[in-house]
């Protein structure tokens, strides 16, 4: 493989890293533990759906970049020795930074497609009843979320680190 194929996927691989990875660690460390106080939840619903309409097409094409960068990175590591040969430290950091990233999907998967479709029906509800209020479990929800979600990329990160000392 030319060198500036893998340059070209080791940059974009990092720069798609930092997206999705930092968009998880701002929201799980900085914008939930402040939009669960009750006293800033009625403030925090319209810049949430804001951020999660901005974050959400951002988030999808860094996985879209991390796949295809990171199968070709790792066809061309020299510990690569095909689809589930388990044959070394490499082998087993990438198989479970890989079920580690499958588990990031998952989740993101269930907050794009079951979650943020409920907060939209919810605000439409509210923004149409005068009897409606606001259900702050589906708040929590997310927040634990994004919490799963933050521990999950620092196992996939810890678990590169492995990798790439292997």
């Amino acid at each position: 493989m030319p060198d500036w194929v893998l340059t070209a996927s080791y940059s974009a691989h990092m720069l798609a890293t930092v997206l999705w990875i930092g968009g998880i660690v701002f929201q799980a460390a900085l914008l939930f533990p402040v939009a669960l106080k009750p006293q800033f939840v009625p403030e925090f619903r319209k810049p949430l759906a804001m951020l999660r309409s901005r974050f959400q097409p951002l988030a999808w094409l860094s996985l879209a970049v991390l796949i295809g960068s990171g199968l070709t990175q790792m066809t061309a590591n020299a510990n690569y020795s095909g689809l589930l040969a388990i044959e070394n430290r490499w082998s087993v950091a990438i198989l479970l930074k890989h079920m580690g990233f499958a588990g990031m999907v998952g989740v993101m998967a269930y907050q794009t497609w079951v979650l943020y479709p409920r907060w939209s029906r919810l605000e439409l509800i509210l923004a149409h009843s005068d009897q409606a209020t606001f259900d702050p479990g589906l708040l929590r929800r997310e927040s634990v979320l994004m919490r799963v979600q933050l521990l999950l990329s620092i196992l996939v990160l810890i678990l590169t680190a492995i990798a790439r000392t292997s």
